[in-house]
């Protein structure tokens, strides 16, 4: 279906996506830091998944919806935006916990999972992303698009969970050098939510 050439190229720019910063391997870092690396990579397996969501989207036509209602944008944004505040508050609420590395830690890595799950799929941007960007790597005379849509989407999954499951083991083990100092618990919690505070006003504002 894709020429080698085409599949070389989708993926580097993935992987170079995937690595520059943004909400999504920012949530990953913190998660990681403050509940080890294995709750960073359900993290990812969730964010992952939402992917899913606006892959179809892209594939189903369903993505110029948001490109062209500014109701149906604002309407996802702010969900999002309303929950990255969540988490905010409730990493400043956990502000004078100790890091717990995934060993003493009450916190269900299903529920981990629902988190990235819910937080990529209320960024309405990443949909109209892949609506300009996946279409840039297909060709008619390949067959059907939206199945080349779906297979790009899929290429973009894989290598966001290398990318992002590579940051969560490195994140990992920073926060099991930080959980030796008993203040690094306030000083993560602190900085997460701090930087989710950000984002979601990031996400409040954005533009289409």
């Amino acid at each position: 279906m894709f020429d080698i050439q085409t599949l070389i190229m989708f993926t580097t720019t993935s992987v170079l996506l995937g690595l520059a910063p943004g909400p999504d391997n920012i949530f990953v870092l913190t998660q990681s830091m403050l509940n080890g690396r294995k709750a960073g990579f359900f993290v990812t397996l969730g964010l992952c998944t939402g992917l899913i969501f606006h892959t179809l989207a892209v594939a189903l036509g369903v993505a110029v919806i948001f490109q062209t209602s500014a109701l149906a944008f604002a309407a996802l944004k702010f969900v999002g935006a309303g929950y990255l505040l969540y988490l905010a508050v409730q990493a400043f609420r956990a502000g004078n916990t100790e890091i717990s590395q995934g060993q003493k830690s009450d916190i269900s890595l299903f529920s981990l999972y629902k988190k990235g799950v819910f937080m990529n799929i209320t960024n309405p941007k990443v949909s109209i992303f892949f609506l300009a960007f996946l279409p840039q790597f297909t060709d008619p005379g390949n067959g059907a698009l939206p199945l080349q849509m779906v297979t790009l989407g899929f290429i973009f999954m894989l290598t966001t969970v290398v990318v992002f499951g590579s940051v969560s083991q490195l994140a990992g083990m920073i926060g099991t050098w930080f959980s030796k100092s008993r203040k690094a618990g306030i000083i993560l919690n602190r900085t997460a939510g701090t930087v989710f505070a950000g984002l979601a006003v990031k996400l409040a504002f954005a533009e289409r």
